[in-house]
């Protein structure tokens, strides 16, 4: 308990200094009178349960105790499980992550998965995909060689975690690189209205493993009758993917749970439940929300430089096009990305309905003061660091 006070002491401390949001001031809670009496209580019909010598870290305090991060990038292997540091993985695009230069937009957070690669196999000799986030898209035939440019031209563009949802940044459709024998990598819209990504890897701590699979199978038992689970193999927009990721930390608070949600990704963000007829369900928008249109408001990743003509870049000639113009495949929309990371710890098979019912689908927290380790909100500015 004493270390418990200590940490408590560090994170209020932290918050003074940086500025970050209160836990309560992050993400709405879920409240009786707002969202009806079934936030106040676990899953009721869930026989899924935890191995019996599974034990996590209960006492310390989780909020404010994560990382700053302004990208993420979730690498494609069709496999659950890496070495250690999965940068360490010989050969594969995680490896050329850790050697290539940092993106110029702040610190990358970078995870390998079990999203699957174009052909289902974990071979690292073969192109791959990777979601970034927050933006939201997916960009395929990477490749080792590429990831230099992949950096330089696209994610060091992309939204961060601390921009806000407007103006829309439009990233370009195509990404070249020198040194890729397999041609330009392709960005496309990532189809999901939501991701949710469960650490699996058991290499770092036997609990994640186990627990992974469980939540994935809990999460999907609720979602299927909403009509929103998927994978990438699933082209159907909307919906909501889970995927395992590597270690992301805290593994002593399993499962971890990160939650990123397009804006009001389902359109029942401001619903009350407590206030619909008993026995009826909000109404679902099962599409993601709609791809910004490229208008005055969006902004061409790159713009906004005071000298020369408009979506020049700095040092470019009058008249020459920027890359990511037109020239070399700009998107002609925008979408505005993720407008929240919702990261939780200590979830466990009965608290799933419920994450599902309000975490997943209206971006409430029901534990705040047991399972919120952190996140980010851009439709408030807010973050947790």
């Amino acid at each position: 308990m004493a270390a418990a006070g200590f940490l408590s002491l560090i994170g209020g401390a932290k918050r003074l200094v940086t500025g970050s949001a209160r836990a309560e001031e992050l993400f709405p809670r879920t409240r009786p009178e707002v969202d009806g009496e079934e936030c106040t209580h676990d899953c009721d019909s869930c026989t899924i349960k935890y191995p019996r010598h599974f034990k996590v870290e209960e006492t310390h305090p989780l909020y404010g105790n994560i990382k700053p991060w302004s990208t993420h990038v979730i690498v494609a292997t069709s496999k659950s499980d890496w070495h250690r540091s999965v940068e360490d993985e010989r050969g594969s695009v995680m490896e050329a992550f850790g050697r290539a230069s940092k993106p110029s937009n702040g610190r990358l957070m970078l995870s390998a998965s079990n999203m699957p690669t174009p052909d289902n196999t974990p071979d690292y000799s073969q192109p791959t995909s990777v979601l970034v986030l927050p933006a939201f898209t997916v960009v395929e035939n990477v490749t080792p060689p590429a990831v230099p440019s992949l950096v330089t031209k696209y994610i060091s563009r992309a939204p961060t975690t601390s921009d806000p949802l407007e103006p829309a940044i439009r990233l370009p459709k195509t990404i070249s690189s020198s040194r890729s024998s397999v041609g330009d990598m392709r960005a496309r819209p990532c189809p999901h209205s939501a991701v949710v990504l469960l650490c699996s890897h058991r290499s770092r701590d036997a609990r994640c493993g186990q627990s992974a699979p469980l939540i994935r199978k809990e999460l999907e038992r609720h979602l299927r009758p909403l009509g929103l689970d998927r994978d990438l193999d699933d082209d159907r927009p909307g919906g909501v993917g889970i995927y395992f990721i590597n270690h992301v930390g805290g593994h002593k608070y399993s499962a971890n749970v990160l939650i990123y949600r397009r804006p009001n990704a389902f359109g029942v963000d401001n619903v009350r439940r407590a206030d619909l007829p008993e026995g009826e369900l909000p109404a679902l928008s099962t599409l993601p929300p709609a791809t910004a249109t490229a208008t005055a408001t969006a902004t061409t990743a790159g713009e906004g430089q005071p000298e020369g003509q408009p979506g020049e870049q700095p040092g470019e000639q009058p008249g020459e096009q920027a890359e990511g113009s037109e020239a070399t495949g700009e998107a002609e929309g925008a979408t505005a990305g993720a407008a929240q990371c919702i990261w939780l710890a200590r979830v466990r098979p009965e608290d799933c309905e419920n994450i599902v019912r309000y975490t997943i689908l209206q971006g409430r927290v029901v534990k705040g003061d047991k399972q919120l380790r952190g996140g980010f909100n851009r439709t408030t500015g807010a973050t947790s660091w």
